[in-house]
């Protein structure tokens, strides 16, 4: 929700549940500024124009025909290494722009071609030109206020770029392709004054990054007075392990502790639970997510329109790189979005030809321990509760069974497996173990297999293969049985169960 709910002397926040998760963002102002508190009222008599705004938030692309400022038609080709500059005069503001990119690798190529922009002698901009409009690699549809792509490919920027006195847009090919490239930009007059600022917009990428150990891994650092506006971030993963359980940290003006402290990546970027599904919002997006899980890229981005975070001498930004895979490497990149007073310095380097490249990326291939009776394929006999498949990292066939609501202690789960003949086999059986997990006791065909086993574990991570013991099986069905027993000390006390698969081994 970014609704702003002003206050003149205090604000307290509560809640009539807990077990939920929260950011709060305030903002607050010089002493003796004007505020008017709000009051549930002013929603009733604002209901016009909050019903109006929210129309125009749900599509946040808008009508470019009734924006302000006069479209001029553009079309270039570069070839390999070739570059372009064009200047433009006076003081005036860059109000939007489309562009389009034709090439024979089109993902390649909106890497490997650099946009550079000075203003007013200042060089402020320097992005790869897909990366530049919000989302990469390549064309992942989504719409959102300040940027956006189409499916056909064509790319829309909505960010204003006043300047005083001069403008120079630059474009550098370093592919070994030629690219063509097309759009429009619209400018409109603009008077400068001593409150304004240019347009800032870096990127930093870094390749095989180790998971361990956990890292803050700096998105911007500027000197200066500006204001924060957003960033736009993306991801190779190479596992389906959630690689975002990292809190964002933002200090303002030399704090020594971080005024914006997140509770994870995720809840940044305005969603939570690793959630894989692409969505697409005015203020923050997830265009592409390829899966399965959250295997292969993804990319995300946060703008601050109505939270904007000014600052007076610096800024700093660091996103802590948290990945529940302990021994992965991942590649990163990101663009961050700013305004700054001229003068202003940052600690980006120039883009290097060989990092403005996508690297491939395997494709998914689900892992399958050899023998292996999969648990989610497993027929549920009898249940209490709610159980189900769930996607999980690189176990075996990628899936577990969960059995994760709605039971407790005496309730019992009986699951059917298949024996290929009659005989005496060692069961071996793999799980996994969270803090939310209980204590059970296991059985086959009726005959208890060992003690009761307990699947606590402070996070969630698999078990090693656990020898459940030797059992007469017969040809056909034979069944799997697990009684809740009861659950740690140290656990939630909901008695969750996982089964990644069950292995037999001949005697």
């Amino acid at each position: 929700m970014y609704f702003p709910i002003p206050y003149a002397k205090s604000c307290k926040v509560t809640s009539d549940k807990g077990d939920f998760y929260y950011h709060v963002n305030y903002r607050t102002y010089a002493e003796g500024t004007k505020v008017e508190s709000f009051e549930v009222g002013q929603i009733k008599a604002l209901a016009g124009e909050i019903e109006k705004l929210a129309k125009r938030l749900g599509s946040a692309r808008g009508d470019e025909a009734a924006m302000a400022g006069q479209a001029q038609p553009f079309e270039l080709q570069l070839g390999p290494g070739e570059a372009t500059s064009t200047q433009f005069a006076g003081s005036q503001a860059v109000v939007r722009c489309t562009v389009m990119v034709d090439a024979s690798d089109k993902e390649a190529a909106l890497r490997g071609v650099i946009f550079k922009a000075t203003f007013d002698g200042e060089q402020t901009v320097e992005v790869p030109l897909g990366d530049f409009f919000g989302s990469a690699p390549g064309i992942n549809a989504y719409e959102s206020l300040p940027l956006g792509m189409a499916k056909d490919g064509k790319m829309y920027c909505h960010w204003f770029m006043p300047f005083k006195e001069s403008a120079e847009f630059r474009l550098e090919n370093t592919t070994k392709m030629p690219v063509t490239i097309s759009g429009e930009i619209a400018f409109a007059e603009y008077t400068w004054t001593d409150a304004s600022m240019h347009f800032c917009a870096k990127w930093r990428t870094q390749f095989d990054v180790p998971t361990r150990p956990m890292q803050d891994w700096n998105y911007m650092t500027a000197k200066g007075q500006g204001v924060f506006a957003g960033v736009a971030f993306a991801i190779d993963n190479p596992v389906k392990d959630w690689w975002g359980e990292g809190d964002e940290k933002i200090y303002v003006d030399g704090e020594k502790f971080p005024s914006h402290f997140g509770t994870g990546t995720e809840d940044y970027y305005g969603y939570a639970w690793c959630w894989p599904a692409p969505f697409v919002h005015a203020y923050h997006n997830q265009p592409r997510c390829d899966g399965p899980g959250n295997y292969g890229r993804t990319s995300v981005n946060r703008f601050h329109i109505v939270d904007r975070i000014p600052y007076t001498k610096d800024f700093k930004f660091d996103m802590e790189l948290w990945h529940w895979n302990e021994k992965c490497k991942v590649n990163m990149a990101v663009v961050s979005y700013w305004y700054a007073r001229p003068g202003g310095t940052d600690g980006f380097k120039p883009i290097k030809a060989e990092d403005a490249i996508v690297r491939p990326m395997a494709e998914w291939k689900v892992p399958k321990v050899a023998g292996a009776i999969e648990g989610e394929g497993m027929r549920i006999i009898n249940k209490v509760g709610n159980v189900e498949p769930q996607d999980w990292g690189d176990e075996s066939g990628g899936r577990h069974l969960w059995w994760n609501e709605g039971h407790k202690p005496g309730d019992v789960l009986v699951l059917g497996f298949e024996a290929p003949k009659a005989g005496r086999y060692r069961v071996m059986g793999k799980f996994l173990k969270a803090a939310d997990y209980g204590i059970h006791q296991l059985a086959v065909n009726g005959k208890k297999a060992g003690e009761p086993i307990d699947f606590y574990n402070n996070g969630v991570a698999p078990t090693k293969e656990i020898d459940l013991g030797v059992f007469d099986l017969k040809p056909g069905e034979n069944e799997l049985s697990v009684t809740v027993v009861g659950a740690n000390a140290k656990a939630v006390k909901m008695y969750m169960f996982g089964l990644d698969y069950v292995l037999l081994k001949a005697e």
